[in-house]
């Protein structure tokens, strides 16, 4: 044994007068290969894979159910697992022994295999002379083929791998922990990654996330400075660097991490999510270089995808009991008989005889003619003209639409359209100097500039007011512009060289992380001040004259679900002045700007329009203070721990006093009739729930927009818990709001579950309608389990990404339907429900 292991205690105990007794070595044994499977940190040394601290999964993608030696056993298992098809079996079977025979064997075993054929069929399609029927296994054979199929091409897809021998074709199935691994424009990332160098002249690129959090909008990711800046990227495999990655977890919002470089060059950067290159995402601008971190099980898109499991209609449950119930009957009727027979000689065998005898009472054509009902309902959904192009993939649960109860709805996509546009701005002014006469406000149209007031100071200050928070708008986002081709990009980045009706006849492409964003940026763009470059260090704005304004780029702070809203700090290149702008939700701006009378009134009126608010706000910075600031933030960026709090700590240290500019609403458009179905659906006595992955804010306007939440009901916001004490005194206030909409977080409504989930649930159902936000697929689908759970009633899903897919699954019925992310949902590995 090895000196300094840690053996648990518990295996060993001592009794008085019986000396040691020790518990058997396999428990040792498991606990040792349990130890060696929990996840754990790791540093990742760049192409030394001999250096790794222990053994990771391989990177190979696998959604068969069976295999060659399980399928056989697997198919018939899902069949007769059913009492009634498992009756009708021993029943056929019993007609091989002779002292059990009655009757033509024909009789049993012609209606059985009908039975199965009809039950086993995977598609039934009516012709136009009869119908067409497929067995079970060769379904179920065919899916696996295919399953295999697609994992074989995903695990087979070749990537370049940067080696000492120079640059080498690799498979997915065999990229490991420590590879250095290129991928290109419109590829898929293969493995979870940190991203280390780019093409990009800006050392950054974008990815679509749409497969991973359902959300279309690009996500802009930065490369390491100290790998971005080295000449070629085979100096990556010459210097001594290393990654320090958190264990493996389900969250896809966050990372932490730390590069390290050990050589004659030192140097130290902390890592988080806009590093990395989660698995499943698919770069869509340059090509990335990263090295892996995560493989195969602890990719951030595998722990987030669950099995589906074997779905079965209720009607068919209840026949199945109704088959229990009338079998009692039957043997009660037959012990009847054999009392009135009497129990001489080999009564078990008249016993058994009776039980064929009265076997009829259970009909096997109520399975039939269900089965074959179900057929031409699913028919009749295909052909229906009101819902063209609707198929359905599984027959054996239509009927189940009729009795669904809970509704659980994706938003982005499904609800909405996922395009905003910007309907409202709101900005301030002063009157001129007149004792006692107060401040007042202004209502700006968002297409026509501002009103123009009798008085010169008053228009002078108005205009100041609203140039000054147009310039913010433009200023304040993570938008970059994207060029139709490489060579506008270059003609507009040499701006000096650049004329205004050139500019203006360019194609420009916003991208950014938040759709808001670039409905802000669009809109500026429109009343004349137009964002044309940006990179990592500065951007570029062009005013309606043609000037171009050049700024640089100091420090971003990106929004986040806790701190709820996101912050730039510029420095004008002519004048050198140093500008901190923010933007955020009211619930926290409000304590943050200057005192003003009309905000509080201001934002209430846009939330009951269903409309996105957002404060902006700036304070300028002198050089001693930004030079202070940027000391104290560079060293809580490179804390392992609670970096998050300190790094927080010193941004709020800024954000006292700031000027209030204005205050925007943000319209998400919705799909077509939302609102009146939603109205239907709730008459109709089914409850919406609405799970998304985007923020708490947007979550809310779009529950009230699309009427979700009715105009009478109240909104109930749970507060953000991190353990018990705060679950319970949460839930608590929770309990004394009556009729109230809920609203709450994922990683709250995770800490609810893990200490109160049958109060949670239990309140959660009482609730008209309830609205989780920052929800993982993962929870999406243990939403929907607890729901089933918890009220035993009928489920459904409805979504258009792939981060529906196991919410889909996991449903009663699930839908998928074709929107912006178009098939994503329906198209993963062919395991939609409905």
């Amino acid at each position: 044994m090895a000196t300094g292991e840690n053996i648990p205690l518990r295996s060993v105990e001592y009794r008085k007068g019986k000396g040691l007794k020790y518990s058997s070595c396999c428990e040792c044994l498991l606990s040792r290969c349990r130890r060696r499977t929990e996840p754990k940190p790791r540093t990742v040394w760049f192409n030394r894979a001999d250096r790794n601290e222990e053994r990771y999964p391989p990177n190979v993608i696998r959604n068969q159910k069976f295999n060659i030696i399980t399928f056989v056993p697997g198919v018939l298992y899902d069949q007769f697992k059913f009492f009634l098809n498992l009756y009708f079996l021993v029943v056929a079977l019993s007609q091989f022994i002779p002292d059990l025979k009655i009757g033509y064997l024909y009789t049993y075993w012609a209606p059985l295999g009908f039975v199965l054929s009809v039950t086993m069929c995977s598609v039934l399609v009516f012709c136009f002379q009869g119908f067409v029927l497929s067995v079970t296994m060769c379904r179920e054979a065919v899916d696996e083929i295919n399953r295999w199929r697609r994992d074989r091409e995903v695990n087979s897809q070749q990537y370049k791998k940067l080696t000492n021998r120079g640059v080498v074709r690799v498979s997915s199935a065999d990229i490991q922990v420590s590879d250095l691994i290129y991928v290109e424009k419109n590829q898929r990332v293969p493995a979870d990654m940190v991203f280390l160098k780019t093409t990009e002249k800006n050392g950054a690129c974008f990815i679509r996330t749409d497969q991973l959090d359902g959300e279309t909008d690009w996500k802009l990711r930065l490369a390491i400075p100290s790998t971005q800046a080295l000449a070629i990227d085979s100096d990556l495999l010459h210097i001594e660097a290393n990654v320090y990655a958190e264990k493996p977890q389900r969250n896809i919002h966050s990372f932490i991490g730390n590069f390290s470089r050990n050589d004659e060059n030192k140097a130290e950067d902390s890592l988080s999510v806009e590093n990395t290159l989660w698995s499943n995402t698919v770069v869509a601008s340059g090509t990335a270089l990263g090295v892996v971190i995560y493989t195969g099980a602890e990719t951030r898109s595998v722990m987030n995808t669950s099995h589906p499991p074997s779905k079965v209609g209720l009607l068919d449950l209840e026949i199945n009991r109704l088959t229990k119930v009338l079998f009692f009957a039957v043997v009660v009727l037959s012990l009847v008989m054999m009392i009135l027979k009497g129990f001489g000689g080999p009564w078990y065998r008249y016993f058994f005889r009776f039980i064929l005898l009265f076997s009829y009472i259970i009909p096997i054509s109520l399975r039939v003619n269900l089965d074959m009902g179900k057929a031409a309902y699913s028919w009749m959904i295909s052909r229906d003209k009101e819902i063209p192009g609707t198929v359905v993939r599984s027959s054996t649960i239509t009927e189940d639409l009729g009795r669904i109860l809970y509704l659980l709805s994706d938003k982005t996509g499904t609800l909405t359209q996922n395009e905003m546009v910007v309907s409202h701005l709101r900005t301030a002014y002063a009157h001129p100097t007149v004792a006692g006469q107060p401040a007042s406000t202004t209502s700006t149209p968002s297409r026509k500039g501002s009103s123009t007031p009798q008085q010169p100071m008053i228009r002078r200050t108005v205009v100041t007011r609203v140039l000054e928070a147009v310039k913010a708008l433009a200023l304040c986002h993570n938008v970059t512009p994207v060029y139709e081709s490489e060579e506008e990009e270059n003609e507009a980045v040499e701006a000096d060289q650049v004329e205004a009706d050139q500019e203006g006849d360019k194609t420009i492409t916003y991208q950014a992380s938040s759709p808001d964003e670039v409905a802000l940026v669009t809109w500026t763009e429109e009343i004349g001040l137009k964002l044309i470059r940006r990179d990592l260090t500065s951007m570029q704005l062009m005013t309606p004259s043609g000037a171009i304004q050049t700024y640089d780029i100091l420090q971003v702070f990106p929004f986040t679900s806790e701190s709820k809203r996101m912050g730039i700090i510029v420095r004008e290149e002519v004048t050198g002045e140093i500008t901190f702008y923010m933007k955020g939700a009211d619930v926290v701006m409000s304590s943050i700007v200057q005192y003003n009378d009309w905000l509080d009134e201001e934002c209430g009126n846009m939330a009951r329009e269903g409309l996105r608010t957002l404060v902006v706000a700036k304070k300028t910075l002198t050089e001693e203070q930004y030079q202070d600031f940027e000391s104290r933030y560079s060293s809580a960026k490179l804390s392992v721990q609670d970096r998050a709090l300190k790094v927080s700590a010193v941004v709020e240290s800024l954000e006292r006093d700031m000027e209030l500019l204005c205050l925007t609403g943000v319209e998400d458009k919705l799909q077509a009739d939302v609102r009146p179905t939603l109205e239907l659906l709730r008459n109709a006595g089914i409850k919406v729930w609405m799970l998304t992955g985007d923020k708490l804010e947007t979550a809310e306007c779009i529950a009230k927009s699309s009427r979700l939440v009715s105009r009478t009901q109240t909104i109930h916001v749970f507060k953000q818990v991190s353990n018990r004490a705060e679950a319970h005194l949460e839930l608590n206030a929770f309990r004394r709001k009556n009729d109230s909409a809920l609203v709450i977080r994922g990683d709250s409504m995770e800490v609810c579950l893990k200490y109160y989930e049958h109060e949670f649930m239990e309140l959660a159902c009482q609730c008209p309608a309830v609205i989780i936000c920052r929800c993982s697929p993962t929870q999406k689908a243990e939403v929907v389990r607890l729901i089933k759970q918890h009220t035993r009633r009928r489920c459904a899903a409805i979504g258009d990404g792939g981060n529906d897919v196991s919410m889909i699954q996991a449903a009663d019925a699930g839908i998928g339907i074709v929107g912006k992310r178009i098939y994503q949902a329906h198209r993963i590995h062919s395991k939609m429900s409905f």
